[in-house]
């Protein structure tokens, strides 16, 4: 299938934001090209006028194609699946499989998001001396329970909606990165959600904007 024409999308969003993450991961998997611009916390703009008419919200990420303007990520993911790649297994055709990669990105916005966000914060974004490691190990507990939903959810299937690599993995696979990668807190073994994070190590789009360093 012929890839989109070089220049026509644009990303909005700093490459350290998780939720941007997950688009240029996305954007790789499913082959296109496209240009980001920095935004958010220390490159700014999202506050600004012309980045508001944009995306009301100030948040990052936002996709630009041609005339079309879309902001939240999972809905930018879905967007570029039928826009530019639609029957791609990445986000199943099927009703009642594409129902169940939404539900988990639905849940990850709604249940992991709001968990995994005071942990990162505090264990990556806070100066060590300024850290409380009675409240954030509170903390890491109430995402270790998220976690153990996924877990089991892995316990029989290779990818988090069976054989097949989906926008669920993906959505999962960035807020995972910052579960296994942050330091200095008890958390729980979960050895499927171990096996499962362990597999995206080959894949070209985690390894080259997931994976490296958080900040």
């Amino acid at each position: 299938m012929p890839n989109n024409q070089p220049g026509q999308l644009t990303i909005w969003g700093r490459a350290n934001s998780v939720n941007v993450q997950k688009v240029l991961w996305c954007l790789r998997e499913l082959d296109l090209t496209y240009e980001r611009i920095d935004a958010g916390m220390a490159f700014g703009r999202n506050n600004e006028p012309a980045y508001l008419a944009m995306n009301p919200n100030g948040r990052v990420p936002t996709l630009v194609d041609g005339d079309f303007v879309l902001w939240e990520s999972n809905s930018i993911m879905r967007y570029l699946v039928l826009a530019y790649r639609e029957g791609s297994p990445i986000y199943p055709q099927a009703p009642k499989r594409r129902a169940s990669v939404d539900r988990w990105l639905d849940w990850t916005l709604s249940t992991l998001q709001p968990v995994d966000r005071p942990v990162f914060w505090a264990l990556v974004r806070t100066p060590v001396e300024q850290r409380d490691m009675v409240a954030i190990q509170k903390d890491a507990d109430a995402e270790a329970a998220q976690w153990r939903i996924v877990d089991a959810q892995l316990e029989t299937r290779r990818f988090i909606e069976g054989e097949d690599f989906t926008l669920a993995d993906i959505a999962l696979g960035a807020y995972a990165r910052r579960w296994f990668g942050v330091e200095g807190i008890s958390k729980p073994p979960l050895a499927h959600l171990e096996r499962w994070f362990a597999q995206f190590s080959g894949r070209a789009g985690f390894a080259q904007f997931v994976a490296p360093p958080m900040s």
